[in-house]
């Protein structure tokens, strides 16, 4: 189960001027303070999840350059003790890095600056320190990088590996490709030399069907009109269309459903087939909130028994959703936590 929400999509940086993206209010931490509690670790414990992706975001984290906040570090800490004492394994996702926030462009870029990328790596040198007695959590160190170049991510990506590996030698550490972490840009990822190293992509194809009438995406919010799953194809070449994308995408397929996500995941397969001795993770994947709950139902439980014939561990997205977060992904109901449907809930488990 991910957890976005919290440290990480606590607001929605492209409508703010830029001047007030950076600063945290007392709201803010009234939120990192209250957002969730224990009782939320004993929910997705008895849902039956076996582990936990929680982002956080490097302007939460960092008060300044090499300056890193405690009480931010304490409450990510008193996370990852509710979860284990529940014997769940916990993945750290830095989810926004300075100069790599994935939804909003800024004006110097991760990888085009040597300071951020100094900064990056010290960040994630504070938190092995701080963490040192938590050895079962893996670090993931960056949330769907950019569309840059993967030479210049893959150098950064095994340099970051290097430093972790300097402090603790055998925590697991997580890596996804450049272009937000889609399949397809798993062949251009660097397979490191170290067998700890785990590898993640995301999945949210067909975007038009996974982010329907959403308000982050120019293109769907525009076209704004239900897209259900397990269609006509043609109402997903209209979206096309009308868009300015590729519509012959979606030809070939007599219906959105099973046989188009195996085709969106082929390079996913192919990348595990090549490579049987690393883990390959779907660390993201899900599906709007305000879609139809039988749509939901239906593409989770495709995306994840297609994962699980090619031997694919997954995280899904996302236990709940801030009203900041205009792509509310949420699984569980926001006043009652409790899951959406049982049918979503068996979907999400692979049952």
């Amino acid at each position: 189960m991910g957890f976005g929400g919290w440290l990480t999509n606590y607001k929605r940086f492209n409508v703010l001027p830029p001047e007030w993206r950076t600063r945290l209010t007392a709201g803010d931490f009234e939120h990192f303070r209250t957002y969730l509690s224990e009782a939320d670790a004993e929910n997705v414990a008895a849902m039956g999840f076996d582990h936990v992706r929680v982002g956080f975001d490097q302007r939460v984290l960092e008060e300044k350059p090499g300056v890193f906040r405690e009480e931010i570090l304490g409450l990510l800490d008193r996370f990852c003790g509710w979860f284990e004492t529940r014997g769940l394994g916990v993945v750290l996702n830095l989810h926004k890095a300075v100069g790599n926030y994935c939804d909003v462009d800024e004006p110097v870029q991760l990888l085009e600056s040597a300071e951020l990328q100094d900064r990056f790596v010290a960040l994630w040198e504070a938190v092995a320190r701080r963490f040192a007695h938590r050895p079962g959590v893996a670090f993931e160190i960056l949330n769907e990088v950019r569309d840059v170049d993967p030479a210049v991510w893959n150098r950064l990506a095994a340099r970051t590996v290097a430093a972790l590996r300097a402090i603790d030698p055998a925590r697991w550490i997580v890596v996804g490709p450049t272009c937000w972490n889609n399949p397809w840009a798993l062949p251009r990822m660097a397979v490191l030399d170290d067998p700890r190293v785990a590898y993640a992509f995301h999945m949210y194809e067909p975007s038009a069907f996974t982010h329907q009438r959403g308000v982050l995406q120019a293109a769907h919010c525009f076209y704004n009109r239900d897209m259900p799953y397990s269609g006509d194809p043609e109402r997903y070449r209209d979206h096309a269309r009308e868009t300015g994308r590729d519509p012959h995408r979606f030809d070939g397929f007599a219906e959105i459903g099973r046989d188009f996500l195996a085709d969106v995941l082929k390079d996913a397969f192919a990348w595990k087939e090549a490579h049987p001795d690393r883990i390959l993770w779907c660390g993201e994947f899900g599906t709007i909130r305000h879609a139809k709950i039988a749509w939901r139902e239906a593409w989770m439980r495709d995306v994840t028994s297609l994962l699980r014939e090619h031997g694919i561990p997954w995280c899904v997205w996302n236990y709940l959703s801030t009203p900041n977060d205009g792509n509310r992904f949420s699984l569980v109901d926001d006043d009652t936590r409790r899951i959406l449907s049982p049918a979503l809930l068996r979907a999400c488990l692979g049952d």
